[in-house]
């Protein structure tokens, strides 16, 4: 083959690297900005929690992707079916046919009225998970050291045990000894978990909020006393979840009791309602803003509640999970 026949082919490659240096001169076409990363917060609030499947029925109807979870309390339970994967209808089953007597049991003791040492029992009827590793979506458990007044955020190791510590609610539930601290409720720490799925790596935060009525006539036993004083606490405690949230939805759980979990589909549909209401918030707090900080900061819903006092300061670090329950 003589060198005019070759001439056509070499022609064509030399043109065709000429082009491809061109469009790589150009550049690249740009990247779509990454989602950002979307963390869910949920507080206590025993019967009232079931709203928070409202919630998330909400979220997934609307197809919105939950990277991580945070839970206090009745919170931490339901975010901990939820990064196991429990489906929204078995948690609702299992809610509408819950009572006391299903995690609690009355004992006597100077340090609680009740243990809550079934609690472990109760989450495996749906939860096969034992350890936060074995979880879909990471999650953090709010607890409250009474050592140091501080939140503690349980993120790895044994669930039942953090769990219990998350929902022994003062006075009422005997403090859980775990891994050599004397662990309460995170509710007395960290009402809504929001630093919890800060520091999991959640750009975006929903915190979900669940606001105690007013009381109804005088208290009729210690457990009631207990729960107003707490609810009275709450409603004056000092809202720094709310500054760090992205959204806060809050629903109309007022009206509910702490045991009312024969009125599931209510609180459900209380859930339903104000995470569709938060719907514009959310979109905009998770559309792609490069040169601006979440624009839901200045459309987020909050509870109407007076700012005062201060919580302690976050251990960002604590725990490992280690050592035996107690209580």
């Amino acid at each position: 083959m003589d060198a005019g026949s070759q001439d056509g082919p070499n022609r064509w490659l030399r043109d065709a690297l000429k082009r491809a240096r061109a469009i790589a001169r150009r550049g690249a076409p740009p990247r779509p900005a990454p989602r950002a990363r979307l963390g869910l917060a949920l507080a206590g609030g025993f019967a009232r929690g079931i709203a928070h499947i409202g919630v998330l029925k909400v979220l997934a109807e609307h197809q919105v992707s939950v990277d991580y979870v945070a839970g206090t309390s009745v919170g931490a339970l339901i975010a901990t079916l939820y990064a196991h994967g429990v489906p929204l209808d078995a948690m609702e089953r299992l809610a509408v046919d819950t009572r006391f007597k299903d995690f609690g049991r009355w004992t006597l003791s100077w340090l609680g009225l009740a243990s809550n040492s079934r609690l472990e029992t109760y989450l495996g009827r749906l939860c096969s998970a034992r350890r936060f590793e074995e979880l879909r979506i990471p999650l953090a458990i709010a607890a409250t050291d009474l050592g140091t007044g501080a939140p503690v955020y349980f993120t790895e190791g044994e669930l039942g045990p953090a769990l219990r510590a998350s929902c022994a609610y003062p006075g009422m539930f005997l403090p859980v000894q775990y891994g050599g601290r004397t662990l309460v409720d995170g509710f007395v720490s960290a009402p809504v978990p929001v630093d919890g799925a800060r520091q999991l790596g959640a750009d975006v935060v929903i915190a979900v909020y669940l606001e105690s009525g007013p009381p109804d006539g005088q208290p009729k036993s210690v457990g009631e006393v207990i729960g107003r004083s707490f609810s009275i606490m709450q409603t004056y405690a000092h809202r720094a979840w709310a500054e760090q949230a992205d959204v806060v939805i809050t629903p109309d759980v007022t009206r509910f009791g702490w045991d009312d979990f024969a009125r599931t589909p209510e609180l459900i549909t209380a859930g339903e309602v104000a995470a569709r209401a938060a719907l514009p918030a959310l979109r905009a707090a998770l559309a792609p803003t490069p040169t601006q900080p979440s624009r839901a900061r200045n459309e987020r819903i909050r509870p109407h509640l007076p700012a005062a006092g201060a919580l302690p300061a976050l251990d960002a670090r604590e725990p490992q999970a280690q050592g035996t329950a107690g209580a």
